[in-house]
């Protein structure tokens, strides 16, 4: 038998612990032996609940016992989870975490001291809750030279600018709401200044690249300016208003950017609505590739979770390699991307065509601005230009 500990009973420390409890049969005819979970770590008691038989509150316990040979990290955070991490591979075992925050900081170091210990150290449910997009990426398109990894990579800010659209309804009611669902936490900066999606696109493009993306690197942009009226004009122009995390791979040249962007009804991405995320692939040889599902929520991220405890069982004693070496992979200039922009200004139409030439008015409800597409420029002469009218405010566009 196949002894397991959990780190953390909040929401995914709790579905882990279900899964693994529920779907024994399941699981033990997957791996061949059965599973069984030994300890779960947490500060907190939980009078009533079947963890009570195996709540600890020492983590050198799971740490000291040779006999838990897999552990799962649910506990969030950086500091305490990369600590007790590290000393779980340090201690010959195999860890699976749900943690982007960790996964994205020290990935690249917890993946080589468990090669060192002949261990393993996985993280399916960092990026994608319960899509698997990880294993698909290191064992499923391996011959192909990835171009683009990009997706909608947090299922809050996707709630919001849904409901923003359909409803018209307000933002600051659509957080309170998020929250009371549990879509948001009580401080929902991460999720609305575009740092969560920040994160699990540079896993995935560390991945993809075999290098250390920094998430600090990336250029990143949230959806707390996004206005009804931005709303009304995608709807114009027949798009939809996204969060995208985009990593485009361009003659060895990486182009990473986190931002809302309109993307148009033949984009993969445009039908991915409320709290739904997908990850879209797009490789020289297997060509696009999307994956979708549920990003979030205690079941979703606890599968996740859990298909990685099944593959390390089937592995004791075997580490899988994994390319993402430690040393940093430079990303392109921010103002080397492109793209097309939707543009809200003051300025006069004279003006604004000596700015940009030609470009695609839109219909207003107002004489107090105008609206319009530019073709595909680069972030940098799109600042140059919008330096000479005033500007009301810019998305990005994708159609």
């Amino acid at each position: 038998m196949i002894k397991v500990a959990i780190l953390g009973y909040g929401t995914v420390g709790s579905g882990v612990y279900k899964v693994l409890t529920e779907n024994a049969d399941i699981i033990e005819k997957r791996v061949g032996e059965a599973l069984s979970v030994k300890y779960v770590l947490d500060l907190r008691d939980f009078p009533g609940d079947p963890v009570e038989s195996v709540l600890v509150h020492d983590f050198e316990l799971i740490e000291k016992d040779p006999e838990v040979s897999i552990v799962v990290e649910t506990m969030g955070g950086l500091k305490v989870a990369y600590d007790f991490v590290k000393r779980c591979l340090l201690a010959g075992k195999s860890v699976s975490t749900s943690n982007k925050e960790l996964v994205a900081a020290k990935g690249a170091e917890l993946l080589t001291i468990a090669k060192e210990k002949n261990v393993n150290f996985m993280f399916e449910a960092s990026v994608g809750g319960g899509i698997p997009i990880i294993r698909p990426l290191l064992n499923c398109v391996t011959p192909d030279r990835i171009e683009e990894v990009s997706g909608i990579l947090n299922g809050t800010t996707n709630y919001i600018l849904t409901a923003m659209a359909e409803e018209g309804a307000d933002y600051d009611a659509l957080i309170k709401r998020a929250q009371e669902l549990g879509y948001a936490e009580r401080n929902p900066e991460a999720d609305v200044e575009g740092y969560d999606s920040c994160r699990k696109i540079a896993i995935l493009t560390s991945l993809v690249c075999g290098r250390q993306v920094d998430y600090e690197d990336i250029y990143t942009e949230g959806i707390t300016k996004i206005t009804p009226e931005d709303l009304g004009y995608a709807k114009q122009i027949g798009g939809a208003l996204r969060l995208l995390g985009i990593s485009k791979i361009h003659d060895g040249r990486v182009h990473s950017i986190v931002a809302p962007f309109i993307v148009g009804k033949n984009h993969p991405l445009y039908a991915v609505n409320d709290v739904m995320n997908a990850v879209f692939v797009k490789g020289n040889m297997v060509g696009d590739l999307m994956f979708y599902g549920s990003g979030a929520g205690s079941l979703p991220t606890a599968s996740a979770v859990v298909s990685d405890v099944i593959e390390e069982a089937k592995n004791i004693g075997k580490n899988i390699p994994v390319t993402w070496e430690a040393e940093k992979l430079p990303l392109a200039d921010k103002g080397e991307f492109s793209c097309r922009f939707l543009v809200r200004t003051k300025s006069a139409k004279e003006k604004i065509e000596a700015a940009f030439g030609t470009v695609e008015y839109l219909d207003t409800d107002t004489a107090a601005e105008i609206a319009f597409l530019t073709g595909e420029l680069t972030e940098s002469d799109f600042e140059e230009k919008a330096g000479k009218i005033e500007l009301i405010h810019r998305i990005r566009v994708s159609i």
